[in-house]
């Protein structure tokens, strides 16, 4: 198994599992590989420190054979995995009413639907008109790897 450290056009970074650099190759090749924020599939290898398995060698504050991460990365890393785990939370605690959106905010508004936390599409006309009839909306954009089901 080779674990390969990539990157996309945005800079997120993440790590890909593949069976062999053939089979990377292969599916990047397919666009098969895509960045699991924002769904790009124009992906690349950045390099990355060896993963030795030095089975009973004492550990340091660093991982053993891996370069210390920058300060600056380690943030953005910390960052990008609560702006994660936040998303998952709030797709885990809303009903996704897909576009019916604005129909189904407007029916809950007016009580003519159970209030609930919802979620879904809106055009940003519809999402104008809502606000303008004063019922609160917030856009969230989705990571790709976060729409589909939640394991």
């Amino acid at each position: 198994m080779k674990v390969l450290d990539l990157q996309c056009p945005d800079g997120h970074r993440f790590e890909g599992w593949f069976a062999s650099a053939d089979d990377f190759e292969s599916q990047l090749s397919r666009k098969l590989v895509e960045c699991p924020m924002c769904g790009a599939t124009k992906v690349s290898r950045v390099p990355s420190a060896p993963r030795l398995n030095l089975s009973g060698a004492s550990g340091t504050s660093s991982a053993a054979g891996q370069a210390p991460q920058s300060n600056q990365a380690a943030q953005a890393a910390q960052w990008q995995a609560h702006a994660m785990r936040v998303m998952r939370e709030v797709l885990e605690k809303t009903e996704n009413v897909g576009d019916r959106f604005a129909e189904e905010a407007r029916r809950i508004h007016y009580n003519e639907a159970p209030a609930r936390n919802i979620r879904g599409v809106a055009s940003a006309e519809d999402a104008q008109a809502l606000v303008e009839e004063g019922i609160d909306v917030m856009p969230l954009p989705v990571p790709a790897a976060l729409k589909g089901p939640l394991q």
